[in-house]
């Protein structure tokens, strides 16, 4: 389930939360401290089982509690920034931004399988077993940075404002009809469905924000505007805040030292950093040299054609610059071509299913990526909730309810992308990809594909980093041979943006990740309510009966093996209907980072945790040397 604060370093189009059920709800009622009859409090939510550590712990297994504090690690990111403003949809946030807040709950990296997340501002939470509403109970030792408590009202009013200057937002939350405070140090959220087991949950992941901050006035005795954009550095809660900055360029965050939270659970052996900073670069090529010239510390490899060509320089043979894969259990994803089905000429799947017969992944992977990238076969690839075989068992019952209204290949056939990777088997996709773009009323015009009209078929490919084109080029020129005119559009970070929100595009790259716990985020992704919402994560503007209806299946399976089922019959109607082309993804995460950082002999399970459970190592760091 997404959120606000993601933490991958990656674009911030797509940030990324979990999603579950609080432990124990359907137990039964139980005197409360206050003596009130009703839920247990619990100290922490899980989607499924037990949260794996206890109300006494001291720290997460994965962190060195002991570890110590300082050092600057620098970090990089594309594109600029304009806005410390974290709720508003348009403008583009700093990078960051999330170190200086916290939120209700936080999760636990070791638990990202059964998404369960552990008390942070609130030290406890219920609700009732028909997930009517949540009740959340603020620790009294939460405090802002100014030494403000932090309060109900605080929650409250950041909930409100959320949902009214940001429509992405409102929409996702649109089942919170109320919140209320119930007590000075109770909040309640109430929605309008029952048994939408992920909306007790994912309430406690929302940003909390000062009231008595936005509400005041600058420096300059100017009213502070909760609805639009700023770069007075804001008022937080989490372990660092802003401590300088350059506007599209960098910015710079310094450990809080007095930090409220330091000592719990979900926070001890973390944030180990005196300072953390960001370098926006623009294009990734320089990017990387920028990483090779030792001006940030860590690089989190995106380009397989990069990892394997692309790090022979002399501080990675002399082990300044170590190398290291580490497993990505923790998502799935669905990386593709997109193309805008609010355009006519993408309406009919032929039209979508030939593109992708033009598409020849194998020998792009193995010339420009040496063959260490994988064909997307799902929208949940490389996770258990990619369907695969043919539908069988609650799977198949779940298919059947839409079985009118879905292609019968879902029933019949597995799913299978083509196979390119020859001359011959290039050949003969491209054949039945122009046989597909007849029956759907194209022709040859000697080297024109062309319409009833007479009009030739166009597609513009709109790209922001230079990068790209190694392996959009050989795709074009598929597509050329087949009759099809194509443009490469290469567009600046703000640009590109503007285009994808106002859905000014004709096919994009897009990339939309998956946890392992789905749900109402399905909605924004797929939903036919998404779909004409330029700022929703509906870019292919998908409107179909039969997704809306295995979206609900999703968000409203009763437990682990019925959500798995309804995921699989989601992502089958999804590949079935040629909504996408897809591209490629890498089970593992590659990573590089200059040799002067620490980190737990226990990872954990789910993600590398940088920089957030790592450290400042002074013996590596005198090795390698000052950063310059």
């Amino acid at each position: 389930m997404p959120g606000f604060f993601a933490r991958t370093l990656v674009a911030a189009l797509l940030p990324l939360v979990v999603a579950g059920l609080i432990a124990g709800a359907g137990a039964a009622p139980a005197l409360t401290a206050d003596g009130d009859t009703g839920p247990q409090w619990t100290h922490a939510t899980a989607l499924t089982g037990e949260p794996k550590y206890g109300p006494d712990v001291d720290h997460f297994d994965y962190v060195n509690p002991d570890a110590p504090k300082g050092g600057t690690v620098r970090l990089a990111t594309s594109g600029g920034f304009d806005t410390f403003n974290p709720i508003l949809s348009r403008g583009n946030p700093a990078p960051g931004l999330g170190l200086t807040f916290d939120r209700l709950m936080d999760d636990a990296l070791d638990e990202m399988n059964i998404s369960a997340i552990y008390g942070l501002i609130a030290e406890a939470t219920r609700h009732p077993a028909d997930d009517s509403w949540v009740e959340f109970r603020l620790n009294p030792k939460a405090r802002w940075h100014d030494g403000a408590p932090i309060t109900v009202d605080d929650v409250v009013w950041s909930f409100e404002k959320l949902v009214e200057v940001n429509p992405s937002q409102r929409f996702y939350y649109r089942n919170v009809v109320k919140a209320e405070k119930v007590a000075d140090d109770v909040v309640r959220f109430t929605f309008d469905v029952k048994n939408n087991r992920e909306l007790p949950h994912i309430m406690g992941q929302i940003p909390v924000l000062p009231k008595h901050w936005w509400e005041g006035t600058d420096a300059n005795g100017n009213k502070r505007d909760i609805s639009k954009g700023t770069l007075e550095p804001p008022l937080g809660s989490g372990p660092y805040k802003i401590k300088s900055f350059e506007a599209n360029r960098s910015i710079t965050y310094e450990r809080v030292k007095d930090y409220w939270a330091a000592d719990l659970p979900v926070r001890k052996g973390t944030y180990n950093f005196d300072e953390i900073r960001y370098d926006s670069y623009m294009d990734s090529a320089v990017s990387l040299e920028a990483f090779k010239g030792d001006q940030y510390d860590f690089r989190d490899e995106r380009s397989a054609s990069v990892w394997a060509k692309g790090y022979d320089f002399p501080a990675v043979q002399d082990g300044r610059v170590i190398r290291q894969e580490f497993a990505d259990k923790a998502s799935g994803v669905m990386q593709a071509f997109v193309p805008n089905l609010r355009l006519k000429k993408f309406a009919d799947p032929r039209v979508r299913e030939a593109l992708n017969y033009a598409y020849d992944f194998e020998t792009t992977n193995e010339i420009i990526s040496a063959g260490l990238l994988k064909r997307v076969n799902s929208f949940f690839a490389g996770t258990e909730l990619a369907s695969s075989g043919l539908p069988k068992g609650e799977e198949l019952k779940i298919l059947e309810g839409v079985r009118d209204e879905v292609p019968p290949e879902v029933f019949t056939t597995p799913y299978e992308n083509p196979v390119g990777g020859s001359p011959q088997k290039v050949r003969a996709n491209l054949r039945h990809a122009l046989k597909l773009l007849t029956e759907a009323g194209y022709r040859l015009d000697g080297r024109k594909l062309v319409d009833a009209s007479g009009k030739q078929l166009s597609i513009e490919f709109l790209y922001y980093d230079k990068g790209q084109e190694k392996g959009l080029l050989p795709y074009l020129s598929n597509l050329n041979s087949i009759g099809i005119a194509t443009t490469p559009r290469l567009v600046d970070v703000p640009q590109y943006i503007n285009r994808l929100r106002n859905r000014d595009f004709e096919i994009l790259t897009y990339v939309w990740p998956e946890s392992l716990s789905p749900g109402n985020e399905q909605r924004d992704f797929w939903g036919a309510e998404a779909a004409d919402r330029p700022q929703s994560r509906n870019v292919a503007g998908i409107k179909d009966k039969a997704v809306d209806t295995l979206v609900d299946k999703v968000i409203y399976a009763k437990d682990r093996a019925e959500l798995v089922a309804a995921t699989h019959a989601l992502d089958r109607v999804l590949l079935w209907k040629h909504f996408v082309i897809p591209q490629f993804y890498s089970d593992v995460d590659r990573t590089a980072r200059w040799d002067r950082f620490g980190h737990p002999e226990k990872m954990p399970e789910y993600t590398y945790g940088f920089p957030e459970i790592w450290w400042w190592d002074k013996a590596k760091a005198a090795k390698v040397g000052p950063q310059p």
